[in-house]
């Protein structure tokens, strides 16, 4: 299923790595593509969807909305 979801609070490439790092701990074979100017994050997972924005929220992020 295809998730997406706008985090807010990255600012870098460490960043990235972490929301990444966040959902494939939830989904080890997750396909994840963050895009770090728009804040979006789009990913091909079979988990729920609010699994995967606990993780991010964990990792110390915000989850605006999900699209």
């Amino acid at each position: 299923m295809t998730i997406e979801l706008h985090v807010e609070g990255m600012s870098c490439q460490h960043c990235v790595a972490a929301v990444t790092n966040a959902i494939r701990e939830h989904d080890a074979a997750a396909q994840v593509q963050v895009d770090l100017a728009t804040g979006r994050v789009i990913t091909e997972s079979a988990q729920p969807v609010d699994a995967l924005k606990a993780a991010i929220v964990e990792a110390g992020y915000t989850v605006k909305s999900v699209g």
